[in-house]
């Protein structure tokens, strides 16, 4: 992935594609994790998961309506979802794929902008403004801060 704001249209519809197959996982994470977390300390997490499924839904409408406009076809493809028995660690494989989605639209808003799609980068931005509320929620769920994802995997924003 390119790590600066230098991309073409075509590479910003495949990048975007990639984008929407993370939306996709997310959303079958979000749904499978809210209906198998189990057990009092989990009741108000799997409600907030349950949330996050359908915004995470209206993320992948929005990612698809912009890759048409670009003139590419949106994938029908999702990434692997991660699965576990353990509660905690279903969080964390969240957390961690948050993290790189924020990641993710920092750049692709950054590129959409060196391209003048500005109302995509809009798009986008809102998209990040609810991503980072879902890292917020799974790292409180966690015990632990947000991490900061402007720097390499493992630092956090409050340490």
């Amino acid at each position: 992935m390119p790590t600066d704001s230098s991309v073409n249209r075509a590479k910003l519809i495949e990048l975007l594609n990639g984008d929407l197959a993370r939306e996709y996982q997310a959303i079958i994470a979000y749904v499978t994790y809210s209906q198998v977390l189990k057990g009092a300390a989990y009741m108000s997490i799997a409600q907030e998961l349950t949330k996050h499924a359908s915004e995470e839904l209206a993320h992948a409408l929005t990612i698809a309506k912009q890759i048409d406009y670009l003139g590419g076809t949106p994938t029908v493809k999702a990434e692997p979802v991660k699965t576990s028995e353990d509660a905690e660690q279903m969080l964390r494989f969240d957390l961690e794929n948050e993290n790189a989605t924020v990641r993710n639209y920092r750049e692709r808003v950054k590129q959409c902008e060196a391209l003048g799609e500005y109302a995509l980068a809009e798009e986008i931005r809102e998209i990040l403004r609810q991503e980072q509320e879902h890292q917020i929620d799974l790292a409180t769920a966690l015990g632990e801060d947000v991490p900061d994802v402007s720097k390499p995997s493992g630092t956090s924003k409050r340490k």
